[in-house]
């Protein structure tokens, strides 16, 4: 698949890894168990907000992109939208301590790993070896919004608002 673009369909076969909440492993030291996760499967009956940075616990994700999510979580999921997932070429038990260390519980915002970025490569949407920025909106499999940062610093049409602004 080359670039994603406003009506194809989301691919088969996207698997990544996260791990679920649970009380038992809310503390940011508990690992708790990865696991895979069919997005090919559980995004196709749903409207989806996937967004990707270029790493967990960085500056500029965990600064400008990700509170963007966190703070207007509420009105994403006004706007209809059953899942919300955030990915990184981080492992799962990193995107699970970056949930953590957010505040996110729950599974209300799904941080999960693009295992050896395998998704984002497919699609073209890497910085090197890294997943890049970039948002997506997905309707019942087919894609509604795809947008990549042209600058890896910046956070513009893959925020929070920007993405509220196509529900």
């Amino acid at each position: 698949m080359s670039a994603p673009k406003v009506g194809d369909s989301f691919p088969d076969g996207v698997v990544f890894s996260y791990v679920p909440y649970t009380a038992e492993n809310e503390g940011i030291t508990s690992c708790g168990i990865p696991q895979s996760y069919n997005a090919s499967k559980e995004f196709a009956d749903k409207k989806v907000v996937l967004f990707a940075v270029p790493g967990a616990f960085t500056p500029g994700c965990s600064i400008r992109h990700v509170p963007g999510y966190i703070q207007n979580l509420d009105k994403i999921k006004a706007k209809g939208v059953d899942i919300v997932a955030v990915i990184a070429f981080n492992d799962a038990w990193v995107m699970s301590a970056w949930s953590k260390a957010n505040g996110v519980k729950n599974d209300d915002i799904l941080f999960m790993t693009d295992p050896e970025t395998k998704f984002s490569k497919s699609i073209g949407f890497t910085m090197g070896e890294r997943t890049a920025r970039y948002a997506m909106i997905l309707d019942h499999g087919k894609i509604t919004y795809a947008e990549k940062e042209s600058s890896p610093g910046e956070v513009t049409v893959t925020g929070a608002d920007a993405v509220l602004a196509k529900l």
